[in-house]
Order: structure tokens, then C-alpha cells, then sequence
């Protein structure tokens, strides 16, 4: 996959806790946006609560290299790794190039 700063990666879904761990899923969550939000490389990170306690990503990445850092962080590691234990079923997640153009700097979105 070919990726340049106009044609970034993106990764959206779906995350459905258990029901008695919704609130610390929803904990975990909400304190990663803002320090994914401040990495190298992000261009958008967003998290949305769905009406039937569906939690929604969606994430925009300028390279797979930045999206690999992001990944290899320790407290989103930990997180990852135990996420069976906070989910009903699995991640319903989709990984794609953009084929859109990406806003360059200055542009108006």
C-alpha cells in the first residue's frame, strides 16, 4: 500500500463492551484522544458513543510508519492486548487508503 501525505490511512469501527466494563472502556477511550491526537503523524482522531453502547474510531494516519509507532505505545499495548476481556464479540474494523485527497496544510476542510 503507497501512502504520501495526500493519501493517508485511515482505520474506523466498532468496539461493543460488556456491559459492566462500559465504563471503564469508555475511561480508557476518552484518555487516549487527546495524546494520539498530539503524535507525529495523526491527522484525526475521533471517538463516538453510539446510542446502543457501540463505541465508534475513526483515525487518519499520514504513513503506516506513524500508525506503527502509535500502535507500539505501552499503554495502548496494554490496552490492545487485554481487549478480549473488555468486549462482547470482536472489533468490527475496516483499514483503508484514502482515496479522497487529504487537506494539505492551510487548506480549508
Amino acid at each position: 500500500m503507497t501512502t504520501s501525505p495526500r493519501t493517508p490511512l485511515s482505520l474506523y469501527g466498532f468496539l461493543r463492551p460488556k456491559p459492566e466494563r462500559a465504563d471503564e472502556v469508555r475511561r480508557v477511550l476518552t484518555s487516549l484522544v487527546e495524546p494520539t491526537r498530539r503524535e507525529e503523524g495523526n491527522l484525526q482522531y475521533h471517538l463516538h458513543e453510539h446510542e446502543d453502547g457501540r463505541f465508534f474510531l475513526y483515525e487518519v494516519w499520514r504513513s503506516q510508519a506513524d500508525l506503527d509507532r502509535h500502535n507500539a505505545l505501552p499503554a495502548l499495548r496494554a490496552f490492545l492486548d487485554r481487549l478480549p476481556e473488555y468486549l462482547e464479540g470482536e472489533v468490527e474494523g475496516y483499514f483503508d487508503t484514502m482515496l479522497s485527497a487529504y487537506p494539505a496544510a492551510g487548506d480549508v476542510v
